[in-house]
């Protein structure tokens, strides 16, 4: 049996880090947990002014989650998603793990900081900054890249609205802005490889490719399996954001993702209920990944739980 008393005062004696972890624990309840409440609103026909209670039952229960899967854009909006997120899980995550790598061998101080500064800056603009740089370097008509092709006698590209460049102009961009940023947590997890190995690798007659290959790339190796479980996770989640600033008409049949036809079509024109019966059925579709994924990571002895 567990001293009662015993066991507060030990919770009593790490009240200082309990108390830094309150604010977390508020976040996650107030934005994560309450608002579970309110997917209710997909199995019913929401009226604003009635409330979530006071709103009838949608007859019959999935009415919204068929309107959905009847759309004549259903298949497209589905394809759109997941190429896209696949597209950024493919190309976003070998990058990060290759600068961290440079920057974990690189000795020149001066230079290593000046690399990681420049990498980090992009995370924090917003990709509404973001589009006007696009507009400057990928503008059909005035932008830097554009004019280099026709200087050089070649055609201008619409990068910006042309569906055979749109997505390579998002995924692009993606890398980019999350390259430094990503590259924190290798960075972090590198620093806690036991230096020994190195040393004895090096005594052995080891090159810097042998040691990066049998020493780093296995000692971040639970890391790269959990970002890629969680990124998983959000696999129908392809940057709304993003998406929503940069396209346009011209590119709707590459770039319409789940996220932005609900924004137009549901919350827009005000329906609710099917806006939230796609968020659940984009909450479920993420849930089996992650469970999905996780067990296959066991089978090499990493994953989550």
């Amino acid at each position: 049996m567990i001293n009662s008393a015993a066991y507060w005062r030990k919770v009593w004696s790490f009240r200082a880090i309990y108390l830094m972890l309150l604010p977390g624990i508020v976040y996650y309840i107030v934005y994560k947990y309450i608002p579970i409440y309110g997917l209710v609103i997909a199995f019913k026909d929401y009226d604003i002014l009635e409330g979530i209670l006071g709103s009838p039952w949608a007859d019959p229960w999935y009415k919204y989650f068929r309107q959905f899967y009847e759309s004549p854009y259903f298949s497209q909006l589905l394809t759109n998603t997941l190429l896209i997120s696949l597209y950024k899980l493919l190309f976003g995550m070998i990058p990060p793990i290759i600068l961290a790598i440079l920057l974990n061998e690189c000795r020149v101080r001066w230079l290593k900081g000046l690399v990681q500064t420049l990498s980090y800056m992009p995370h924090f603009l917003s990709w509404v900054i973001i589009y006007g740089i696009l507009i400057v370097l990928l503008s059909q008509n005035s932008g830097i890249l554009n004019r280099w092709i026709t200087d050089a006698g070649g055609t201008a590209i619409p990068f910006l609205s042309s569906p055979e460049w749109f997505r390579t102009v998002l995924v692009g961009s993606e890398v980019w802005q999350n390259l430094g940023w990503g590259a924190i947590i290798y960075l972090a997890t590198m620093a806690g490889i036991d230096p020994t190995l190195y040393e004895a690798s090096r005594v052995d007659g080891a090159s810097r490719l042998r040691m990066i290959w049998h020493i780093t790339l296995p000692g971040i190796r639970n890391v790269i399996v959990l970002l890629l479980i969680l990124r998983l996770g959000h696999l129908l989640d392809a940057g709304f954001d993003q998406i929503y600033i940069l396209y346009n008409v011209h590119v709707y049949p590459v770039a319409d993702i789940l996220d932005t036809w609900v924004f137009r079509t549901g919350l827009e024109q005000f329906n609710f209920s099917l806006a939230s019966a796609v968020g659940l059925f984009k909450s479920l579709i993420g849930l089996v990944l992650v469970l999905a994924s996780n067990a296959m990571a066991k089978r090499w002895g990493e994953s989550i739980w």
